[in-house]
């Protein structure tokens, strides 16, 4: 084979996969600042039955019921802050996708997680969190800096009014928030689940959030236009 050809060939076998992580902090009436809801939703130590990740709109029933994506692995630890770990493969094979359901008692293992990731994260990696906003009610310290010149991922903060909590720390973190929210609202799974397909196409910020409007219109049975007032525009 020509060595130009061959070198090609592994160039592009190198980029073809793209990595998210997607951290979901159960919903939890107990141990969440949150407004309450049913019992069975607001249980944090409860996988299937939790409004962020067994409801109809939870990541795992969102994802394991789309086309785009197929599920390929299971994993429940006995034990530690991760309940269930799912992993799904795009229907492209162009992106791997990985979600961690952590218990809803350890948002503040979570959101450290989450800002671990996303500094450790590089190029052609995005990291997402979904959840309470759990940076309002001040859990953590953030990890050490990102070092100078390090390569950058991209991140996805789904809660509520995001961007006033995340921006600062994620640029600590050298990551470069591609859809944040700036109101209250409702962080279902199908607002990451279409704006992942504008990523994967190397979509702008503007198309990405033009994704994610049109997406929580409709489950919210609203207007595009009022949708579009939950994200801001990011530069």
């Amino acid at each position: 084979m020509n060595t130009l050809l061959l070198s090609l060939l592994l160039t592009v076998s190198a980029i073809a996969e793209r990595k998210i992580e997607v951290l979901v902090c159960l919903c939890d009436n107990e141990h969440q600042a949150i407004a309450k809801v049913g019992k069975a939703i607001g249980n944090g130590m409860d996988p299937p039955g939790n409004l962020y990740w067994g409801c109809s709109d939870g990541l795992s029933s969102y994802f394991k019921k789309s086309k785009k994506w197929k599920l390929t692995s299971t994993q429940k630890p006995k034990e530690g802050p991760i309940l269930e770990t799912l992993t799904f493969k795009h229907h492209s094979g162009k992106a791997t996708l990985v979600a961690h359901a952590y218990r809803g008692d350890r948002m503040a293992k979570c959101l450290e997680d989450f800002f671990l990731k996303t500094r450790d994260a590089g190029k052609d990696e995005l990291v997402a969190f979904i959840g309470h906003n759990g940076m309002m009610d001040n859990l953590i310290t953030l990890p050490k800096a990102a070092p100078e010149g390090d390569e950058a991922s991209e991140s996805i903060i789904l809660g509520c009014l995001t961007q006033s909590y995340f921006t600062k720390p994620l640029k600590t973190m050298n990551s470069e928030p591609l859809l944040m929210t700036k109101s209250l609202m409702y962080p279902g799974a199908f607002i990451l689940h279409d704006a992942l397909e504008i990523w994967l196409k190397n979509g702008s910020k503007k198309e990405i959030r033009e994704a994610a409007a049109r997406a929580y219109a409709k489950n919210q049975k609203i207007s595009v236009r009022g949708a579009q007032t939950v994200f801001p525009e990011i530069k």
